[in-house]
Parts: structure tokens; C-alpha cells; sequence
């Protein structure tokens, strides 16, 4: 017995194995334990485990694998998405000239989205890149509705500069270089700095709606002071201070004696005492002869 006794003590030294139970003869088979049973957490692990173990692997090796992909939104938007909270309807509030294609590109809508992965900041952000969007606001409503509400800028007025004419904010902030015909009725202001100042000549002429109708450009001269050009080709030059009492002094001429639909090219009101007309060359020939038949001396096609 002790030579037996004596292998195990050894076996034990050599393998590591430091709990045993040696099996003697009055010992019950109930109470025995096998010679080299393992101890502790390992002593007690059930069957199944290899197999979830190889399951679990498996699992964190896809994980990994779609996470170093970029695949793990995908999965995520198709999981969300078929549990009942994918985008299905979208309602869009203040659209004029922002179109709906304009608005669904920027919100990055891929097949089937998911609602609760849908980043509404991001979406905004390129909303607002939009030119004619000054401000967008998202809501999600679940289980998958998206509320998109956009104030767009207000048109003021074209700025023209060379060749380049482009539709600008009352601030004179450039929407867009794209012009039609739908901003035909918005005054055009000329030359560089005109943009800044649009709302001070616009201001003015709202007072005279009748002369306004007329004005089809306001240009800025030495960003000093305004020429207005007349839709009948007429050009009134503006003094740099009391515009207001120029301009009503210009429809006092017009009222009573119909100035603006005269065979004249220019009204000069630069200087406070006098209103210079200049005539058309076929009127200052007219005017000349007239003046010749009568005997009155000409005063070099100019009516004051």
C-alpha cells in the first residue's frame, strides 16, 4: 500500500494533479471519487458547453467581421426595420421652390430606413446646405413617420455685376446665380456694393408705388448715389442725400405734367434748385426748329 501511496504522491509532483481521493477497500461506491478528478469550476462543466462555446465563436467572429465591414448599420436598420419601425411616410411642409427629389436626396434615404437609426442632425445639416432653405426642422414620429418643415429664403432682389446676375436675400446674401422669369417683377440693382445696399433704394420707392412700376434698375454709382432706369428707357439720376423729397418732386412733374411719358432720355435731380431734362436727339431736333422758326434762341436741347 505504501508503494502505491508513494507513485500517486509522485504522479501528483509530476502532472500537476493536486486533488485526489485514494480508493481503499472500505470506502462505498457512493462516496468515491475517481483518483485523478478534477476540482473546481472545471469539476462541474456541462456537456453542452463545447458546442455553445464553438456557437459563441462564431457569433463574435460575424460581429467583428460586419462591425470591420461597415455593415453593422445595415444590420441594424434591417433589424429595427423589420420589428415594425421602418421609414414609411414623410410629410413635407413649406415647399415653394425647393423641390420634394431635393429634399429626399439630402435626408439619405436607403431602402427600407430604419426610423430609430435615422440621424435628424445630420439630415438638417445638409437640408440647410440647400441655397433656397434658410432653416429645417425634422421630427420622427414613431413608428415611421418623418415630419420635414423648411422656411426658405424670401427673394428680394437680382444684383447684377458684369455678366453674372444672381437673386439675393433683403440682407444681399446670394441665393442662387440661376435666373428666370419668375423674378422678373424683382428690382435689379447694379454694380458691386448694390447688394448691400438693395433695401435702402427699395425702401424709397415703396413710398411711390407709381414711380416703382416704372423702375426696371437701380444702379449704384461711386457706391455713392442711385441711377434709375425706367422701363421706357428714361434714366433718373438721384442725389446722394434726400432721395425721398427727389422722388417726390419727380411725381409731382409727372402728375401734372406727364414727364416720364415725354420723347426725353434723362431726368438729372442731383441739385436741389433745378430739375435738368435732357431730350432725345429727335426731340432736340424738333425742339431746335421750333425754337428757329420762332426766333428764340436754343439752349443746347436742354429744358429745365
Amino acid at each position: 500500500m505504501r508503494k502505491i501511496k508513494a507513485k500517486f504522491d509522485a504522479l501528483r509532483e509530476r502532472t500537476g494533479i493536486w486533488s485526489y481521493r485514494f480508493r481503499s477497500r472500505g470506502v462505498s461506491r457512493l462516496h468515491q471519487r475517481p483518483a485523478w478528478g478534477v476540482t473546481g469550476f472545471f469539476a462541474f462543466i456541462p456537456s453542452w458547453a463545447p458546442t455553445a462555446g464553438a456557437f459563441g465563436f462564431l457569433a463574435l467572429s460575424a460581429a467583428y467581421g460586419i462591425t470591420l465591414g461597415g455593415h453593422a448599420r445595415n444590420v441594424s436598420e434591417s433589424v429595427t426595420s423589420s420589428v415594425g419601425f421602418a421609414v414609411n411616410e414623410i410629410k413635407m411642409e413649406g415647399l415653394q421652390r425647393v423641390t420634394e427629389f431635393q429634399v429626399l436626396e439630402a435626408l439619405e434615404l436607403h431602402e427600407r430606413p430604419s426610423l430609430m437609426l435615422f440621424d435628424a442632425a445630420d439630415a438638417k445639416e445638409r437640408l440647410e446646405g440647400i441655397a433656397w432653405i434658410r432653416n429645417a426642422a425634422i421630427q420622427k414620429f414613431y413608428p415611421g413617420t418623418l415630419r420635414v418643415m423648411i422656411k426658405e429664403q424670401e427673394p428680394y432682389a437680382l444684383w447684377q455685376r458684369g455678366d453674372i446676375t444672381s437673386v439675393i436675400t433683403k440682407k444681399g446674401e446670394v441665393i442662387t446665380d440661376e435666373v428666370d422669369g419668375r423674378y422678373a417683377n424683382l428690382l435689379r440693382v447694379v454694380n458691386h456694393g448694390a447688394q448691400l445696399r438693395a433695401g435702402e433704394i427699395m425702401s424709397e420707392l415703396d413710398n411711390f408705388p407709381g414711380i416703382r412700376a416704372r423702375v426696371r434698375a437701380a444702379k449704384l454709382r461711386s457706391e455713392r448715389r442711385w441711377d434709375l432706369a425706367l422701363e421706357n428707357g428714361i434714366t433718373v439720376r438721384l442725389p446722394e442725400f434726400d432721395v425721398g423729397d427727389a422722388l417726390a418732386e419727380l411725381k409731382k412733374l409727372d402728375d401734372q405734367g406727364g414727364l416720364l411719358s415725354r420723347d426725353i432720355v434723362a431726368v438729372d435731380l442731383r441739385l436741389q434748385d433745378r430739375v435738368v431734362v435732357r431730350l432725345s436727339d429727335d426731340a432736340a431736333i424738333r425742339r431746335k426748329t421750333t425754337i428757329e422758326q420762332r426766333g428764340t434762341p436754343s439752349n443746347s436741347g436742354r429744358d429745365t
